[in-house]
């Protein structure tokens, strides 16, 4: 089976704890505060594997961790960093952040990588807390959170040319003819189950073909195979369509043409912005050269430069191949296959903005920078419940809480953090 879809969980390390710590050694029984900072969590990267063509792997593991950090030691001694981690992945991959939709990275090139979750900064030793009125902090901070994300991954493969049509038109017979590819051949529909790919030499140029399992009308709702892999032809530069002109069931190649270019269109409009060559198929059977004759100048009148070809005898694919050879080379490169993200990373924008709202008797105060400071925060000492209430008043939570109606007794829910509230003396 080929696997050009999947989904992953990625998660970076957690930052390891900062640490509350007095210096201790003979003759200074009460030194300052020394406690180190932790380390940084590990992050998960995805990376391009260029011997990868699908993604069974990642159907195999889901789940990528990186290594948490090491918390901070005494004597100011930071805390070793969390081991990174690497998730391989094939040429073309393009990542999706599941949740917001965003297309995160398109890794098309070896060595092209993409930071998929970053790992939790470390917190902050008790060394760092000293004030000129606090000159022995009995807390430190924890260790950031790291980030985590659900991730659709989607394989597109790179090739030059696209082959297409109706199923049973005879596209693996050419890509068997012009390429060292050995595609399954038959002589039923839907031989072609999944993608193939051959290399095509003509003089010392080279184009990579792909063979698309056929197409069936409504495909771009999914009918058939086609919803499936129609995306791997949106990195092509070229189409190739190939129409059987000896079908019995398809009386009418026009027709057929039809049909194939409407489902393209219906799937991505600017497919048919691309430049397509038409191949009237299969001209090695007696009924096949009439169709030919009556379909060639329909279908030339619409534009589009016509060839006929027998892909089992070998009529009309040089004239073919050439075609298509000069055709590539006098196409731009499409706009969506000439930007690819060499390196990217999620972002998730870092603001102070925050809110205040109710749910049933409780006050939940949602925004990135506060839930983050609520999760390092240290509360099993009070100097630290002391420190985590000033951030509070200086960011103005405080004063939303106690205009939303927050009073004595009431549950204030900060990320996974849970408090009561206290009024002010």
């Amino acid at each position: 089976m080929f696997y050009d879809e999947a989904r992953i969980f990625v998660k970076g390390g957690k930052g390891g704890d900062g640490i509350a710590h007095f210096h201790r050694e003979k003759f200074q029984p009460r030194g300052g505060p020394d406690g180190g900072d932790g380390g940084r969590g590990g992050s998960v990267y995805l990376e391009v594997d260029p011997s990868l063509n699908s993604l069974l792997f990642l159907h195999r593991t889901r789940r990528f961790v990186a290594d948490p950090g090491k918390s901070g030691g005494t004597n100011k001694k930071q805390g070793g960093a969390g081991k990174d981690l690497k998730a391989w992945v094939p040429p073309g991959t393009v990542v999706t952040e599941v949740d917001s939709g965003r297309v995160i990275a398109d890794l098309r090139n070896p060595g092209d990588k993409a930071l998929a979750a970053r790992g939790g900064r470390g917190g902050l030793g008790n060394v760092h807390f000293t004030t000129s009125t606090r000159q022995a902090p009995q807390f430190a901070q924890k260790g950031e959170p790291p980030e985590e994300f659900w991730l659709d991954l989607e394989l597109q493969l790179i090739a030059d040319v696209g082959i297409v049509g109706l199923p049973n038109a005879g596209k693996s017979s050419l890509l068997a003819r012009i390429s060292a590819a050995r595609p399954r051949v038959a002589e039923y529909p839907f031989t072609t189950l999944q993608p193939e790919l051959g290399v095509v030499q003509r003089g010392n140029a080279t184009l990579v073909f792909a063979d698309i399992p056929g197409l069936i009308a409504g495909a771009h709702t999914g009918a058939g195979l086609g919803h499936t892999f129609l995306r791997h032809i949106r990195r092509t530069r070229l189409l190739l369509h190939l129409v059987d002109c000896a079908s019995l069931v398809e009386a009418d190649p026009v027709a057929a043409f039809h049909q194939v270019n409407e489902e393209l269109r219906q799937f991505d409009p600017t497919l048919l912005d691309r430049p397509q060559i038409v191949a009237l198929n299969k001209l090695d059977v007696t009924e096949a050269r009439s169709r030919f004759e009556d379909a060639r100048p329909a279908i030339e009148s619409e534009g589009f430069p016509v060839v006929g070809i027998s892909a089992v005898s070998g009529q009309g694919i040089d004239d073919l191949l050439g075609r298509a050879f000069h055709t590539y080379r006098e196409t731009p490169i499409a706009a969506d296959a000439a930007t690819a993200i060499d390196v990217a990373e999620i972002v998730v924008p870092v603001a102070d903005d925050f809110a205040v709202t109710r749910r049933g008797e409780d006050f939940v105060v949602s925004g990135r920078t506060v839930e983050r400071l609520a999760a390092m925060a240290d509360l099993s000492s009070l100097d630290g419940v002391f420190f985590f209430q000033q951030r509070l008043d200086r960011m103005g939570i405080t004063a939303e809480l106690e205009k939303a109606g927050a009073r004595a007794g009431s549950t204030v829910v900060i990320g996974n953090l849970e408090l009561e509230w206290q009024a002010e003396p």
